[in-house]
């Protein structure tokens, strides 16, 4: 795949919710940032390793690895990338 390299990505363009960075933390692992067929999804690296093509972002005192794919499109990475998995810890807001 021909990936663009005049297309730069501004790491500290990309900013992170505060609930997110807060889930993070509570997780105490690093994250990662990749593609689904819903658009990007956040996922403990523990189920989706880092690729060495990844970007870094620091969240707190854990990183989120960024697919180089996703980053160009990115502005705010949110609690609505999270997937729902049965978590008595995360919260959605789908009645509002």
């Amino acid at each position: 795949m021909y990936i663009r390299t005049d297309q730069t990505v501004a790491l500290n363009d990309i900013s992170i919710a505060p609930d997110v960075l807060d889930y993070i933390s509570r997780r105490n692992c690093d994250f990662r940032i990749c593609t689904s067929c819903g658009g990007p999804i956040l996922l403990p690296t523990l189920i989706k390793p880092p690729k060495p093509t990844d970007l870094l972002l620091k969240a707190g005192s854990r990183l989120i690895y960024i697919s180089v794919h996703q980053a160009r499109y990115l502005h705010t990475i949110r609690m609505d990338m999270i997937p729902f998995i049965d978590d008595p810890d995360l919260t959605r807001h789908e009645s509002e």
